[in-house]
């Protein structure tokens, strides 16, 4: 296959084909002239063959500048094609590089989400109320999903918490208090001991003035 059957750029076709029709007239100059020297065995060359080497002459000069107009032309597309491609690689390395990271905090991210679902959490441990029987409590949430439902649970159990913390700061307010009671109770005993006694000492003399007496 003919390498410029690839080539699909109009402004290199049209060098590439200036340059084949100024080899074939160059080819053909020189054929003319030989031709002409041979014809003359080495004499001087006739007018008319001068003329018509003079005319390809000028029409070979004429496609060479040409050929060289296209050829400087072609080398200015072509530096500004190089750096129009230098330009789009350098975007195209950065979107690479902005790809990769992504591709990396993708990678950190899951490990992130991987840790977290491995972790074990406390509300794991809690004691929390069976799932039935909460659902038998809390029927309108039997739709609900399960981060909800534990969210739920969680809520209820802490409610249940808070519920059994006040009674047991009642129940120690009410200890506190019988304690306070018993306390006075028995104090006013000892109180009481101590007025008996006194009391007993008292009536000592009496109870003796009648044991004479009897």
């Amino acid at each position: 296959m003919n390498a410029n059957a690839h080539i699909t750029d109009p402004a290199l076709a049209s060098v590439l084909e200036t340059s084949r029709t100024a080899r074939e007239q160059a080819q053909a100059l020189v054929d003319l002239i030989a031709h002409a020297t041979t014809a003359n065995a080495g004499g001087p060359l006739a007018a008319d063959a001068l003329i018509e080497i003079s005319k390809q002459q000028k029409l070979l000069n004429t496609n060479l500048a040409h050929l060289r107009g296209l050829h400087r032309a072609a080398h200015f597309r072509a530096r500004e094609t190089k750096s129009l491609t230098a330009e789009a690689r350098h975007e195209v390395d950065v979107l690479h590089l902005q790809l990769q990271n992504l591709y990396y905090e993708q990678r950190h991210l899951e490990g992130e989400i991987a840790a977290c679902e491995g972790f074990d959490h406390t509300y794991q441990l809690l004691p929390l109320i069976p799932v039935e029987e909460f659902l038998e409590k809390h029927p309108e949430l039997a739709d609900a999903d399960e981060n909800a439902l534990m969210v739920a649970r969680i809520n209820h159990e802490r409610a249940e918490r808070e519920a059994l913390e006040q009674q047991r700061l009642e129940l120690q307010k009410r200890k506190q208090k019988l304690i306070a009671e018993n306390k006075k109770r028995r104090d006013d005993l000892a109180n009481l001991d101590k007025d008996l006694e006194k009391f007993i000492d008292a009536a000592k003399p009496i109870q003796k003035m009648f044991e004479k007496v009897v």
